[in-house]
């Protein structure tokens, strides 16, 4: 279940009850709803759902406050709608029209008004799978950024111009749902947390860990929330913006940082309304492109099986865990050296990074001959032919794959050329995200492309007019560092520029695959490999010669990944009478926790009430667990709460085939567990109760 997402949000959560079964082909789906206080609530989702789901002729029922019925026709003239089968008798009618994902979400997703949708796709899909799927607690998907400000604060000024950002940035007011299919909601109002803390009540390392324990509710805007450290009198104070990176990457806070720095030279407000083109306009721009070439692409250009991805040699489990951190400098002269010999040979500094990085994983694959390497870097998402597509916050662009063929008999420039060959080609298309990457190359949704991921961050610096008018109200703002964050692979390498020339490499590493000694040899040795190319005396070295340099060197180890724990469980949560119906409450990662154990500790009725857990992500049903129902006198009832109301429905599809009579199915959306709780009990009562 989901740990983070456990605060109750500011209104109830909608129930859906429905009755699953073998219906007739085109026949009506009947959905009763709980939850809608008022007829015009009703009447507006209604005609949202309509809006969506054009291939439908909607109707809907009112019997009291908070119960209304929908009705959802196929419509014979939409296209691709099945032809009409007999209308459904009034009330409770079984339905033979499958739920899709994409109508359930809708179904199941915050009131009209709440927030506009918008499909996830690349990095922010797989982040958020894994956030409330993952096992790790909420600080490993945490981005935490912070800075030094000096001069005079003023406190009103520096909020109000933080929610003026709020309102002109919508990534600012963006939440997620993966109620059916992972998606992220705009919605029209948000307020941005900032706490003022006293030097004297906190440490800034106590403050840097307690927030990062805290975690987000994913499902309540905004992801982003800020603190400041105040010093003592003539001290800086220290601001920390913590943020979640299924939202935002460091480019993203580097744009809401120029963005708030305006504002707070404005008085506290931006002008004009909301920054177009936003998150809305970059999704329709992705919808209207063609595949064609970008398929042609990657259908080559994919990681071939087999290749070298792993940054050390299989080695033994290292007996720790959470998140390391690291930091090299290539101090001067060797950053400009670096550039200037990069240069010379038609490459960025980027492509010696890439380079060198292919040369480690290359040596750890001990492999003879030439061999496929393959690592990720990340594209910006931003570089596409939208006009104001560079200046959208969030996390737009997805880690691609780079595949180079290291051969140490070849020349290093060959590699050089290879690395900047690719990255030319990744350009091309760089809205292609890893799971098109995938399907593309015939490989399996979630399968992993590549162990390591590199990134190469542009400068952080708020603009030089920006810094000249805060200079000139006698503030003074250091460049924003990141704490740092995984891009859930065993190694992340962010790459950036100091002010002072340095090239700094901030490594950020899952300590169960690789330990820390292990960590700090794969950085030290990519630090090394570049001092040693500015010092070269052979101006064409071969790929072998460089790799020689490394000899009397330790390859690092990486241990195996974890097993997946497999659940499939069936626990009972409350016993009632032997011949009373069953509950049973579909627990999948993502289902908000505790919301079952308060529903079943509030329910006064006489059914007993079990809770099956199934592995896989949301929507996953495991048909081996199935077996562990009980086999009762009474009706079986499911129910679903967030991810787990798909579950429910499917498995109601699957009983309902086999059993040849319909199954009821309350599904309700996301929510905190009291909320979500609530909606079951006023789902469940809407469900007939059969006694005995």
């Amino acid at each position: 279940m989901s740990r983070g997402d456990a605060a109750d949000g500011p209104g109830p959560v909608l129930a859906v009850v429905h009755e699953a079964g073998p219906g007739a082909p085109g026949s009506a789906l009947v959905l009763g709803l709980r939850g809608l206080s008022h007829d015009a609530d009703a009447e507006m989702f209604a005609a949202r759902i309509a809006e969506r789901h054009r291939r439908f002729r909607v109707t809907l029922e009112g019997h009291g406050p908070g119960r209304h019925t929908l009705r959802l026709l196929p419509d014979a003239g939409a296209p691709g709608a099945a032809p009409p089968g007999p209308a459904p008798p009034d009330g409770a009618s079984p339905s033979g029209e499958l739920l899709s994902g994409e109508l359930l979400a809708d179904l199941l997703g915050p009131c009209p008004g709440a927030g506009e949708p918008l499909a996830l796709a690349g990095d922010r899909r797989e982040l958020l799978v894994e956030a409330v799927t993952g096992a790790d607690g909420p600080g490993r998907y945490l981005e935490q950024v912070h800075w030094n400000w000096s001069g005079p604060l003023d406190r009103a000024r520096f909020d109000a111009a933080w929610q003026s950002v709020c309102g002109r940035e919508s990534i600012l007011r963006a939440a997620f749902d993966w109620t059916a299919v992972p998606r992220l909601l705009l919605h029209p109002y948000a307020e941005v947390e900032i706490v003022h803390h006293a030097r004297a009540d906190t440490t800034w390392r106590e403050l840097l860990d307690a927030d990062r324990a805290r975690g987000f509710a994913l499902n309540r805007p905004p992801l982003v929330r800020l603190a400041l450290l105040e010093g003592e009198p003539g001290a800086p104070t220290r601001v920390l913006l913590t943020c979640h990176r299924a939202l935002l990457d460091e480019r993203g806070v580097h744009l809401l940082l120029r963005a708030f720095y305006r504002a707070y030279l404005a008085a506290g407000a931006l002008p004009g309304g909301e920054r177009r083109p936003d998150l809305r306009d970059h999704a329709r721009w992705l919808a209207r492109q063609s595949a064609g070439g970008a398929r042609q692409l990657w259908a080559r250009a994919a990681p071939p099986r087999g290749a070298a991805t792993a940054p050390g040699r299989p080695g033994p489990d290292t007996g720790q865990s959470g998140e390391g951190r690291l930091r090299r400098r290539l101090e001067e002269p060797y950053g400009p050296r670096l550039r200037s010999w990069a240069a010379q040979r038609g490459v960025g500094e980027s492509g010696a990074l890439y380079a060198v990085w292919a040369l480690l994983l290359y040596r750890a694959a001990a492999a003879g001959g030439c061999l496929p390497v393959s690592f990720g870097v990340r594209v910006c998402g931003g570089d596409i032919a939208l006009p104001g597509a560079g200046g959208i916050p969030g996390l737009l662009g997805s880690a691609l794959p780079m595949t180079v063929r290291v051969d140490p008999a070849a020349p290093l420039a060959g590699l050089l050329r290879q690395v900047h060959d690719a990255r030319l080609d990744m350009g091309a298309y760089p809205w292609v995200s890893g799971d098109l990457v995938r399907a593309w190359s015939g490989r399996g949704p979630g399968e992993r492309l590549t162990d390591t991921v590199l990134v190469f961050d542009g400068p952080a610096d708020p603009g030089a007019g920006v810094e000249r008018e805060l200079e000139a109200q006698g503030i003074g703002v250091d460049a924003p560092q990141a704490v740092g964050a995984g891009g859930g692979v065993p190694v992340t390498v962010v790459a950036r520029h100091e002010s002072g020339g340095a090239l700094v490499l901030d490594a950020v590493y899952d300590r169960a695959r690789l330990a820390d000694a292990d960590a700090a040899a794969l950085l030290g040795q990519c630090v090394g490999l570049l001092r040693a190319l500015t010092e070269l005396a052979d101006p064409d070295p071969t790929v072998g010669g460089v790799l020689g340099l490394l000899a009397g060197t330790e390859v690092p180890s990486v241990a195996a990944r974890p097993p997946a724990v497999r659940r499939g469980a069936l626990r009972t949560l409350r016993a009632g009478a032997a011949s009373a119906e069953v509950i049973c409450l579909l627990a999948v990662p993502g289902v908000v926790e505790g919301c079952y154990e308060l529903f079943a500790r509030d329910h006064q009725g006489p059914q007993t009430v079990v809770v099956l857990d199934l592995d896989g992500p949301p929507g996953a049903v495991v048909p081996a667990a199935l077996a562990g129902l009980p086999a009762r006198g009474g009706r079986l009832v499911l129910g679903g709460c967030g991810p787990g109301a798909g579950v429910a429905y499917a498995l109601a599809r699957v009983l309902a085939d086999g059993l040849g009579s319909p199954v009821s199915v309350v599904m309700t959306g996301l929510g905190g567990p009291r909320s979500s709780a609530q909606a079951l009990v006023r789902g469940l009562a809407g469900v007939a109760v059969r006694r005995d």
